[in-house]
């Protein structure tokens, strides 16, 4: 698979990383990179991109392993500078630009180097997945590459992706560039994101009934934050929409408990129970919004409850200081409405 260059400190890389030694590692991987770029593109043979920036990824990992961030993100951004100048890439290879694109774009968030660096990155990740799905749908079909595919919304969850493209590689760039523009305040180009990563995630494999538990309770962590979407977005009417969004979170993870196999997958039912604590705060918050003071406790209590059921202290607390401020509310103004 490797030009005899490479194959030699490619080895003893990863060997070097896989024994923890991770300075090592970050040496030999660092010298096959250099290797690897002299080289005419023709000595990786079959999907050369796809090889190349390979080297580029496993580098760039061992860098950030030895707290190297700033020199890792610069190994990432030159091998997707490579794939953007490359012709012909297979759609794998388009697929690994899409995945460079969206770790940088998690890079330039986690180490605070402001809107201005991450969205060009989160955004070139959405639209070449975007692009590669329509173009894969349309020769399946027959049609050019890049012919229109009606609403680019409903697309994503009704094609069939092609077998080499795993569910989460669409859906993470749409997830993540959704949390940029929610953090950024532009709630409806957000909740459009959201809207097409909740209808991948919640459509069954084919042949399958439902879709999987992590994909459901994914799903239903999206849906909650829609609801806090609709919550930010005037006017107050969206209260209902928001309300309506928490109710469905709630339902799906209920539903998901009773799945055959579901308590089987800890993981990903983690993820579920602590997506309900949350659901069922919010809820109390939308309800204390609305002036349903009753329930609104209600639900802050069984908030309460199920984060002291699954051990997430932030959540109880939170739940505890919403039930007694309602409580304060009651003493002070007892005529308000129930």
């Amino acid at each position: 698979m490797w030009p005899p260059e490479v194959r030699g400190d490619l080895r003893a890389g990863i060997k070097a990383k896989h024994q923890g030694d991770l300075d090592l590692s970050v040496r030999y991987l660092h010298r096959a990179w250099q290797t690897a770029q002299s080289l005419p593109i023709t000595a990786f043979a079959s999907e050369p991109h796809l090889k190349l920036s390979g080297v580029a990824v496993v580098l760039a990992e061992a860098l950030e392993g030895t707290n190297r961030p700033q020199e890792a993100y610069d190994i990432y951004s030159a091998a997707l500078l490579q794939l953007r100048a490359a012709k012909d890439l297979t759609g794998r290879e388009r697929m690994r630009a899409v995945a460079i694109a969206h770790k940088l774009g998690e890079m330039a968030e986690v180490y605070q180097q402001g809107p201005e660096e991450a969205e060009p990155w989160l955004t070139f990740a959405v639209e070449e997945t975007l692009r590669v799905v329509k173009d894969e749908s349309n020769a399946k079909k027959g049609k050019g590459a890049g012919e229109p595919e009606g609403e680019v919304g409903s697309m994503l969850a009704e094609l069939d992706l092609p077998q080499w493209v795993q569910k989460n590689d669409v859906v993470a760039p749409l997830e993540a560039l959704g949390r940029f523009y929610a953090r950024e305040g532009k709630n409806e180009y957000a909740a459009t994101l959201y809207l097409q990563a909740i209808g991948m995630l919640m459509q069954p494999a084919t042949g399958e009934k439902n879709a999987s538990v992590e994909d459901r309770c994914r799903g239903a962590q999206l849906m909650n934050n829609m609801s806090d979407l609709m919550v930010r977005a005037p006017p107050p009417t969206n209260l209902k929409f928001a309300e309506s969004w928490a109710r469905q979170a709630q339902g799906v993870i209920e539903k998901t408990r009773t799945l055959p196999g579901a308590q089987q997958d800890a993981e990903s039912m983690a993820l579920c129970e602590q997506t309900l604590a949350a659901v069922l705060y919010n809820l109390g918050a939308l309800l204390e919004m609305d002036g349903r003071y009753d329930v609104a406790k209600q639900s802050f209590q069984e908030s309460l409850e199920q984060s002291k059921r699954i051990g997430m202290r932030s959540g109880a607390m939170e739940a505890r200081s919403a039930l007694r401020r309602l409580e304060r509310a009651a003493k002070t103004e007892p005529g308000d409405k129930a």
